[in-house]
């Protein structure tokens, strides 16, 4: 099964080893994302809402280059700072996956990369 890997300057640059995505078949693998301004390359000021925010918009950039879209995605893997959180993250994820949300787990972390309150992973798969 042919694999290519995914880039896009509309979501942060890979801080380490990685690609910010993998496609192989019709399976598209989201690297970890953290609420980067792909623009700055900074953290984005803001608390929980403002950093889910900004790791939905940058994993939607990602599916976006590889010719996939949100309704595409099956699978998410969250990771917040402080699961005290959790309705507050919510609040702002379901405004993205409103109809058949993906299977999730969400767990909470002791540290995230740059001081991140929410890191979030995604598997898609087109029909």
């Amino acid at each position: 099964m042919p694999r290519a890997t995914v880039f896009t300057e509309k979501a942060p640059k890979p801080i380490g080893p990685y690609s910010q995505a993998v496609q192989v078949g019709n399976f598209l693998f989201v690297s970890g994302q953290i609420p980067i301004d792909p623009s700055t390359g900074q953290l984005v000021k803001g608390g929980i809402k403002e950093q889910t925010e900004r790791v939905l918009e940058n994993i939607k950039a990602i599916l976006e280059a590889a010719g996939y879209s949100l309704n595409n995605v099956t699978w998410v893997f969250v990771a917040l700072k402080d699961l005290s959180k959790f309705s507050e993250f919510n609040e702002v994820y379901s405004r993205y996956f409103r109809e058949s949300p993906p299977a999730r787990i969400t767990v909470e972390v002791s540290n995230l990369p740059s001081g991140a309150l929410v890191e979030i992973s995604v598997i898609a798969v087109k029909d």
